[in-house]
């Protein structure tokens, strides 16, 4: 298999929950994202942590409030049955305007339990 083989299958196996997430999050859909999550998962975003439903709740409408930019699928890895390497590409009105972020999500009974979200 080629390259663009390889990204466009793993693509295709990215969990349900996943995609879910991020395609409400890339149309600013609250609660749909939010549905993505168990009630007392965890966020780490720019070495900020949110646990459970309200503080994801405002972490989703503040990142959703705060920049306007896009989002490409780079890449994809499984790194054990239950946790998922996702680097997206985004491009955007934040500061630097271009950056390729590192989504670990950790799935468990088909709902994300922890995401982190680095450099």
């Amino acid at each position: 298999m080629n390259e663009a083989a390889d990204a466009h299958h793993t693509r295709l196996e990215l969990p349900e929950v996943v995609r879910r997430y991020q395609d409400a999050h890339d149309h600013h859909d609250t609660d749909r994202a939010l549905s993505a999550f168990t009630s007392n998962a965890r966020v780490v975003d720019e070495e900020h942590e949110f646990r459970g439903v309200e503080q994801i709740r405002h972490w989703l409408d503040t990142a959703a409030r705060q920049f306007t930019y896009t989002r490409t699928l780079v890449g994809a890895e499984v790194i054990d049955p239950d946790t998922w390497l996702v680097v997206n590409h985004l491009e955007g009105d934040f500061p630097g305007g271009v950056v390729d972020l590192q989504y670990r999500f950790v799935v468990r009974d088909d709902l994300i339990v922890e995401l982190v979200i680095a450099p």
